[in-house]
């Protein structure tokens, strides 16, 4: 029984492998793959972003008459994930790094471009320096001049480090503490002086306006227990107390009117004569006295009537003399 697997396999002797016919395949061939964006970019169909690291099932293809030191260029196809628009980049092996084609922009691409634009200007440099010896003389003193003003720049820092070594921060907080509460103290007296100020304005004030209610004392108004005699209302001021205030502020702005020494010319007083019935009590009290038949409070009684009658009598009397006087 043969075996099944069979590892070796056998070729006649008259084996050509030439003579075997080959599969024609076009040279722009192309293979799906499964790759990874190799660079953040954005579509410009939809404006959807793609990062680094997407995973797409894309198309190969081996770009024709390009090639780097023999080594093939490829180019790769892949679709937007939003809007399925195509986008094409294909491989950089001189910088190793991939190039952007079709469909898309690529993100972050100003430090590519910056390195790139060095290293141009560079090799120009080296090419113009190969050709032209005062170039290279030019092109040394300008680097020995950027390397002293690099130099005295760095001087310039080490300095100004050692002046911020040398600066004591916990005394510069200190002092601007110190300061901070010299000025609140500051405030705290001003609002104290102001304060007191007030006060006094205030106090001033007050003692102005009881001077003015001293200058202007309230009469004080009668006890009706105190009147004892019917006559005693004839004593009392007439004024009513509603008119006292305008009496008084009148003769503090312009002055008081004295009416008394001008008047005291016109009323003529005449003297009064000798009444007998105050005769006859006179002389009723002092028998009474003498004699000591009535009592002491039926005296006292009598003498207080006859008193308050002639008082009462003398100033009718009186007034009316003087209305006889005036009408002559």
């Amino acid at each position: 029984m043969s075996e099944r697997k069979v590892l070796n396999k056998y070729y006649p002797p008259d084996f050509d492998p030439a003579k075997i016919p080959k599969l024609k395949l076009p040279k722009d061939r192309q293979y799906v793959v499964r790759l990874m964006a190799p660079f953040n970019m954005r579509c410009k169909t939809c404006g959807e972003y793609i990062y680094k690291g997407k995973k797409f099932n894309a198309r190969k293809e081996t770009v024709q008459n390009e090639a780097y030191l023999g080594l093939p260029i490829f180019r790769f196809y892949i679709k937007c994930t939003r809007c399925l628009a195509e986008i094409t980049f294909k491989t950089d092996p001189e910088n190793t790094d991939y190039t952007m084609e079709h469909g898309a922009t690529r993100n972050f691409q100003a430090e590519k471009l910056l390195e790139e634009e060095e290293k141009r200007m560079q090799k120009e440099r080296e090419e113009e320096e190969l050709n032209n010896p005062m170039k290279v003389l030019e092109n040394r003193t300008k680097d020995s001049k950027l390397e002293m003003e690099v130099l005295e720049n760095l001087q310039e820092l080490k300095e100004l480090n050692q002046r911020q070594a040398n600066v004591d921060f916990e005394a510069m907080l200190k002092q601007y503490k110190e300061l901070e509460e010299e000025q609140r103290r500051k405030e705290q007296e001003e609002d104290e002086q102001e304060m007191k100020a007030m006060l006094e304005q205030a106090q001033n004030r007050r003692l102005l306006v009881d001077s003015d209610s001293d200058e202007e004392p309230a009469n004080p108004r009668p006890n009706p227990t105190s009147q004892t005699k019917p006559t005693d209302i004839l004593q009392e001021d007439p004024q009513p107390q509603s008119k006292k205030p305008r009496t008084e502020s009148w003769e503090r702005s312009v002055g008081k009117l004295s009416t008394k020494a001008q008047l005291a010319g016109l009323v003529a007083r005449r003297k009064q004569k000798p009444d007998p019935a105050l005769d006859n009590g006179m002389e009723s009290r002092g028998t009474t006295a003498n004699t000591g038949s009535l009592p002491a409070a039926a005296a006292a009684a009598a003498a207080a009537a006859a008193a308050a009658a002639t008082s009462s009598l003398g100033l009718l009397g009186a007034y009316s003399d003087s209305e006889d006087s005036a009408s002559d």
